[in-house]
């Protein structure tokens, strides 16, 4: 698999406080790739130090296959746009302005590519207005917009929908899966808000005190958290066998828990067990959210 991003045993210090401890995460190329964790766990942090707004303190991460200690690194970080933390923008500017003086910053020849970049964050109508007095969900958009100056493909998020009103967290969304399946932009995107990450993402690195303590697919993920009914018997043996019978796919939990990963027809099943001379305890539908399989990660009591 092709990597855009690769840390390896990332540090970065304040005074006493780590912010980012040893983190090591690997970000595949075309990937909405979901980075979790509570605020202060160090999301933020990464960010930074992947842009070059902050050097680490120890270990090292490759960026298109270039290490940060390389002298040519600059060359890969002109492939990468970002939003870190809030949109840095000129308030009494227009979004068409906001956007030349982007393209002077970064010393592009000309302004091609302003009128077609406003198209696809949806600011194309907003005219002379000053971005001061353009909504939330229009200033995240035109931060965006910004961080597509200079035609990036790898785009790091850092909270993109937080404070946003219902329309604007899907104006958002769409604007991201655009951007990946019709531009194959990377994007990694920092947040806590996981229902809508679930929506979104195709990998996930969940973060706490500064370390990487899982990386999944989504599809591993949707593996591991799918809808099961959940069987309570006297003899998960025998349940085994009648579900064998059944054809359906289960997991044995233990000596009395199953997990069974199908549509139950309850008569049937209880029927069939009491000629196994098996007792059905209870059978209870569960579907483990993102956001529980986080807390389970990282503990529930600590991360009320």
């Amino acid at each position: 698999m092709e990597y855009v991003l690769r840390t390896n045993d990332l540090c970065k210090s304040y005074k006493s406080c780590k912010a980012v401890n040893g983190l090591s995460m690997n970000v595949p190329k075309g990937a909405i790739y979901g980075f979790v964790g509570k605020n202060g766990a160090g999301k933020t942090t990464l960010i930074r130090l992947v842009c070059g707004l902050q050097e680490p303190v120890s270990g090292e991460y490759t960026l298109y296959g270039r290490k940060n200690s390389d002298r040519e690194i600059v060359k890969s970080r002109r492939r990468i746009g970002a939003v870190v933390e809030t949109p840095s923008l000129y308030p009494d500017l227009s979004a068409e302005d906001n956007l030349k003086q982007q393209y002077r910053i970064l010393g592009l020849p000309s302004f091609d590519g302003i009128t077609e970049i406003l198209k696809t964050v949806g600011l194309e109508n907003v005219g002379k207005k000053k971005a001061k007095h353009f909504s939330l969900g229009m200033r995240q958009r035109l931060g965006i917009a910004i961080a597509l100056a200079g035609d990036p493909d790898f785009l790091l998020l850092d909270e993109p929908i937080n404070g946003l009103d219902p329309q604007g967290i899907v104006e958002i969304r769409e604007l991201i899966l655009k951007l990946n399946r019709e531009r194959q932009i990377t994007v990694l995107i920092s947040s806590h808000i996981l229902d809508e990450l679930a929506k979104l993402a195709t990998h996930y690195g969940f973060i706490d005190n500064g370390q990487i303590i899982k990386e999944i697919s989504a599809a591993e993920l949707e593996e591991t958290t799918k809808k099961c009914v959940h069987a309570e018997v006297s003899d998960t043996k025998a349940l085994a066998r009648v579900l064998d019978e059944m054809g359906m796919e289960y997991k044995i939990l233990d000596e009395r828990t199953t997990c069974i990963y199908a549509k139950v027809m309850v008569s049937e099943l209880v029927s069939r067990l009491s000629r196994e001379d098996c007792e059905v305890y209870s059978l209870q539908e569960k579907e483990e959210s993102l956001e529980s399989f986080y807390i389970s990660l990282v503990g529930g009591a600590d991360h009320a």
